[in-house]
């Protein structure tokens, strides 16, 4: 077995310990697979034997490497982090036991929140709004007037609602939503605005907004 450097071995160490895949730290370092997971056995044994219970299918590095796909964006949720790491380790493991590791590790699932899509140029004006901005005065912000539209439903909502309904059961009013043919007064677009005297008037906008 061909022997490595100190450096090598230490930056493989410190590859491991941020949660790289042995693929990734090879294409890093250019040693052999081998070689980067006999460092990996050598690491795992230098842990403290588990206290009790069913031995974990996942190793310390293992779970770094799940927690790192996710914290980058990489990846989104356990199903997709559970195939990242089956195509690494020999055994594979269920989205389940993913989720095991990103509850242990203080994560929970939640729903992403919608924001506006900010191109690139979105960005490099609002820069340019703020760099012109920058040393406006109290007074200088008094003579501007903040306007915006919205849509307001009058029956229901635009998202999903969600319920539990029994196999076989029927429909109910329980488990649906009352909605209006072809818009039918189903909502209405209002107009308004704010300044440094207070809000203005809420102004229902007739037609089509297209400005």
């Amino acid at each position: 077995m061909r022997s490595i450097s100190s450096t090598q071995h230490s930056s493989v160490i410190s590859l491991l310990n941020k949660g790289y895949s042995l693929h990734q730290i090879q294409s890093k370092t250019g040693l052999g697979k081998s070689t980067i997971g006999r460092i990996k056995k050598e690491m795992d044994g230098d842990k403290e034997n588990s206290k009790g219970g069913r031995p974990s299918k996942l190793s310390h590095y293992d779970k770094q490497s799940i927690l790192r796909q996710i914290t980058t964006g990489r990846l989104d949720n356990a199903v997709q982090a559970t195939k990242f790491i089956n195509n690494i380790i020999p055994n594979p493991v269920t989205p389940q036991t993913v989720r095991n590791v990103l509850k242990e590790n203080n994560f929970r699932s939640v729903v992403k929140k919608k924001c506006p899509l900010l191109k690139k140029r979105h960005r490099l004006n609002r820069l340019k709004f703020a760099k012109y901005h920058e040393n406006w005065t109290v007074e200088d912000w008094k003579r501007v007037l903040w306007s915006d539209e919205t849509k307001i439903n009058r029956i229901g909502s635009d998202g999903r609602v969600y319920t539990w309904k029994q196999k076989g059961e029927a429909l109910s009013d329980r488990i649906t939503i009352p909605i209006v043919k072809h818009g039918g007064g189903n909502n209405l677009m209002v107009w308004g605005c704010m300044g440094w005297e207070g809000v203005g008037k809420l102004i229902e906008v007739q037609g089509t907004m297209n400005a």
